[in-house]
């Protein structure tokens, strides 16, 4: 079984930032690919950014330049740094675990007023 505990989330202003966290904790051992996921009333979920085990990164187009995620070395912790944030950006957002299968945290709400 695989915990998945997000925090972080919250209300800013545009252009604000914030910082979202991930642990991944349970019965497995080794480092794995994480991502962050989000969605917005309506709308479909969507990848926003993704992180290998190796520490490889990709992200949206609509996020490059802004958002940073990075993870601890050697643990399977997972940051998403949110700069410039844009009322578009307004989203529950998921942290995403491939661990032999997707394992889903409970989301975590970003409302970014204009």
């Amino acid at each position: 079984q695989v915990q998945i505990v997000e925090s972080g989330g919250g209300l800013v202003q545009y252009g604000g930032s914030l910082r979202l966290s991930c642990a991944a904790s349970g019965s497995f051992l080794g480092i794995w690919p994480m991502a962050w996921f989000r969605q917005a009333p309506g709308n479909q979920r969507e990848l926003v950014a993704s992180i290998s085990s190796g520490g490889s990164t990709n992200y949206r187009d609509s996020v490059k330049g802004r958002f940073t995620i990075f993870r601890d070395k050697g643990k399977n912790t997972m940051y998403l740094q949110m700069d410039n944030l844009k009322p578009e950006d307004t989203a529950v957002y998921y942290c995403n675990a491939h661990i032999g299968v997707d394992w889903w945290g409970q989301g975590t709400q970003v409302t970014v007023s204009s």
